[in-house]
């Protein structure tokens, strides 16, 4: 029997994320359902593919981001993932310019922007 590997705390929030997703499409219309898998599916790769594993901050951000398009899913009156999506890539842009201001105040890159 081949043994497995442990999943760590952050990937089984990951995991319940991606499943919690998938079961509230199940909710919507048939049409709805495939469109939320679709893109629930294509969002989980591609962050897979793309975010450092070792970049916890993003990833926990990215956590709390679903979590509450998730909450939003769940509400009865929304149909589907179109009404969430303006709203993730403002977050989205937002958080990464957050993120690049960080990169550089740690860098000490902002202080010369402070001291002109």
């Amino acid at each position: 029997m081949a043994s497995r590997t442990k999943l760590s705390g952050i990937q089984k929030q990951v995991l319940a994320l991606y499943r919690g997703f998938l079961r509230t499409a199940r909710l919507k219309t048939p049409e709805e359902r495939l469109r939320i898998e679709t893109v629930v599916c294509a969002e989980f790769r591609e962050n897979a593919r793309n975010v450092d594993r070792r970049n916890f901050v993003y990833i926990e951000y990215l956590l709390r981001r679903g979590k509450r398009q998730l909450e939003q899913l769940k509400n009865p009156d929304i149909t589907g993932l179109s009404t969430l999506e303006a709203s993730s890539i403002a977050i989205a842009a937002f958080t990464m310019i957050l993120v690049v201001l960080i990169q550089e105040l740690g860098s000490g890159g902002l202080s010369m922007i402070y001291m002109e």
